[in-house]
């Protein structure tokens, strides 16, 4: 007999979600984390009474309103808005791109106005068959957006040039012809009331939980104590790199803390220049409407990945694809470990993906009780 019937490597969304789950169905679970904190990387840290998003700002959209449904079951969420501004070089625009930013850019007041402002710079391009991003780019919005508000935000999170990049980056540029800042087009959005440590915390509820355990560096042992493992970091490095690295971005992150009530009178500020090291400064409290005397900034920097290092984003391009399914053809063959979450399964998901992933993933493996 096991001494647990799941060891869940990793207490981000979709191993406490998995855990959770599993216990209401009578299974027992072990949730282990190289980290000294839970949540991965939607752990909030309580700084001056403010919940500062340790790993990158976290906004939870869906329109499955099962997904929404359901973590309302654990705590309750503000009416957060995302409405990103845009920083060029002190000018500031409205993001997504709508209304408000073609009057920024243009002085337009109608949509008939920025249709014609945007379908003439497209025109004007003669891109026929766009070989990079850059000419994707320009093709979707034209010259003045794309030089503006996308070229330098892009190559500092790719960390190439535009024009190194290929095109299906970029398929599709989100066009509003309303007066709408609302970043998403989610029926519902908002931030856990308290921070998502609440959220993770219901989720592990009456589980066991050790923190400061590398699965890597205790694999023998851990691999012997539970029937099955639910995985959820690098897939790459479960199996010892076999085929080659999987390349991914990543990030750094600059803490300030400003004796002011407001510092940027918004959550999020974009800087789309390329001279700007910094992609965007994420001012904490306006996220939860905290009325603090204080307020805490994070510069977020792209950054390369080295291995040791965290990883963020997978770089999905052709050669990691590929590369990434042969593991996934190793994971497949797999009857006790169970992949799971961005890393495992080398893929961008949001919140709410993540959820559903790991619903689904419980459903099928214990449908039968």
């Amino acid at each position: 007999m096991k001494q647990y019937d799941y060891l869940i490597v990793g207490s981000g969304l979709f191993g406490s979600v998995f855990a959770h789950e599993a216990k209401k169905r009578g299974k027992i679970c072990l949730v282990i984390d190289k980290r000294n904190t839970t949540g991965g990387n939607i752990f909030c840290e309580k700084i001056h009474d403010i919940n500062v998003h340790k790993y990158g700002a976290h906004i939870f959209h869906t329109s499955n309103k099962k997904i929404w449904d359901y973590v309302n079951n654990f705590v309750e969420f503000n009416k957060y808005i995302n409405s990103p501004i845009a920083n060029y070089k002190g000018e500031l625009y409205n993001l997504p791109f709508n209304m408000n930013t073609f009057y920024q850019l243009w002085g337009t007041k109608t949509p008939l106005e920025a249709k014609e402002k945007i379908s003439l710079q497209i025109e004007k391009s003669n891109i026929k068959e766009p070989k990079n991003l850059e000419e994707q780019a320009i093709k979707l919005v034209g010259e003045d957006i794309y030089f503006k508000l996308i070229k330098g935000y892009t190559e500092k999170q790719w960390g190439k040039k535009a024009t190194e990049l290929p095109p299906f980056i970029i398929k599709r540029l989100p066009v509003r012809f309303t007066f709408d800042n609302n970043y998403f087009n989610d029926k519902y959005q908002g931030i856990p009331i308290g921070g998502y440590n609440l959220l993770i915390d219901k989720l592990l509820e009456g589980i066991e939980v050790k923190l400061n355990i590398n699965f890597f560096h205790n694999r023998n042992e851990l691999e012997k104590i539970a029937n099955k493992i639910v995985f959820t970091g690098m897939i790459d490095e479960f199996y010892e790199y076999k085929y080659g690295m999987l390349e991914y971005r990543s990030l750094k992150f600059e803490n300030e803390v400003f004796d002011l009530e407001n510092y940027q009178g918004n959550a999020v500020v974009n800087y789309t220049d390329y001279e700007t090291p910094f992609t965007r400064i994420i001012e904490h409290k306006h996220f939860e409407n905290n009325y603090s005397t204080k307020t805490i900034i994070t510069r977020e920097y792209p950054a390369c990945w080295r291995k040791g290092d965290e990883p963020y984003y997978p770089i999905n391009d052709d050669k990691n694809n590929s590369l990434y399914n042969k593991y996934k053809i190793l994971a497949d063959s797999e009857t006790n470990v169970i992949f799971g979450g961005r890393l495992a399964q080398y893929k961008y998901y949001d919140m709410h993906n993540v959820i559903e992933e790991a619903l689904n993933t419980v459903e099928k493996e214990l449908s039968q009780i």
